[in-house]
C-alpha cells in the first residue's frame, strides 16, 4: 500500500519558480509529491524546476490539462515523459485525445490521468457550457469510463464522485482528488469540496491540497498533520 505521505500532493500554486523554492524548503521531508501547474509551468524555470524535483526523488504530477488534436497531444506527452514526470493530466473529451496520450506515454512509467468535471464546477456551469440535463456525478462517471477503456491510470474528480468512479472502474484505477478542505478550513473557489479522511473513505487514492498547506503558518506541520489523517482513513 502506498505510504500516506505519497498519497498527499502538495499543489505549488505560486507565481514564481522562486517562491516554488521557498515552499519545498519550508516543506522538507513532509511531502514527496508535487503538483507543478499551469501557473508555475509558465513563469520562468517552472519545466525546470519539475525535471529537477523529479532528478531528486520527488514525484512529480504535471498538471497540463493537455486538450488538442492527437498530433500535439501524443508528441507533448512524450515529451513530458522525458522530463520524468509521475502523472500528467489530459482533458477527457473524446477517444482520439485520449488514445494519442496513451501513445506518447509509450512505456515509460508516466501515469496519466483523466480530468473529468473540474471540482469549482456545478450543474448550472455544466448547462453554460451547453451540456444540460447532466449533474457533474453523471459527467464524472461518464468520462471515466472513457479514460478506463482509453488505457489510463486514473482520472481527476472530486472526492463526491470517488466512491461513484471506483465502482465505475477498478480498484487498481487511480483517483486524485483535488478540493480537499481540512475540517475548518475555507472552500474558496472550489464547489465541491470534503475533508481528508472522508476523502480516502469514499474511495480517493491521492490528495491534492494548496492553499490549507502552503498558507499555512507552518506549512510541514499542515502536511504532516493531513498526512495523519489520511492514515488513520486508510486504516479504519
Amino acid at each position: 500500500m502506498t505510504a500516506a505521505r505519497d498519497r498527499l500532493i502538495v499543489a505549488l500554486d505560486v507565481p514564481t519558480v522562486e517562491d516554488a523554492r521557498s515552499l519545498i524548503d519550508r516543506l522538507g521531508d513532509s511531502v514527496s509529491f508535487y503538483k507543478i501547474g499551469h501557473e508555475l509551468l509558465f513563469s520562468d524555470g517552472g519545466v525546470r524546476l519539475a525535471r529537477e524535483l523529479a532528478d531528486a526523488g520527488r514525484n512529480v504530477f504535471f498538471d497540463a490539462k493537455l486538450l488538442d488534436i492527437g498530433n500535439t497531444v501524443e508528441k507533448s506527452v512524450r515529451n513530458i515523459a522525458k522530463i520524468g514526470a509521475s502523472f500528467l493530466t489530459v482533458h477527457v473529451t473524446d477517444r482520439k485525445t485520449l488514445d494519442a496520450a496513451v501513445r506518447g506515454r509509450g512505456g515509460s512509467g508516466l501515469k496519466l490521468l483523466g480530468v473529468t468535471v473540474m471540482t469549482n464546477l456545478d450543474g448550472d456551469d455544466l448547462t453554460d457550457q451547453g451540456i444540460a440535463g447532466h449533474t457533474p456525478a453523471d459527467l464524472v462517471r461518464h468520462r471515466a469510463q472513457m479514460a478506463h477503456a482509453a488505457g489510463f491510470d486514473g482520472v481527476i474528480a472530486s472526492a463526491q464522485e470517488a466512491a461513484d468512479v471506483r465502482s465505475a472502474t477498478d480498484d487498481n484505477f487511480l483517483v486524485v482528488t483535488p478540493g480537499i478542505r481540512p475540517a475548518g478550513s475555507d472552500a474558496g473557489d472550489q464547489s465541491r469540496v470534503m475533508t481528508p479522511a472522508k476523502a480516502i473513505a469514499a474511495g480517493a487514492t491521492h490528495l491534492v491540497v494548496g492553499r490549507p498547506i502552503t498558507q499555512a503558518d507552518d506549512p510541514a506541520a499542515a502536511a504532516r498533520a493531513i498526512a495523519h489523517e489520511i492514515a488513520a482513513a486508510a486504516t479504519a
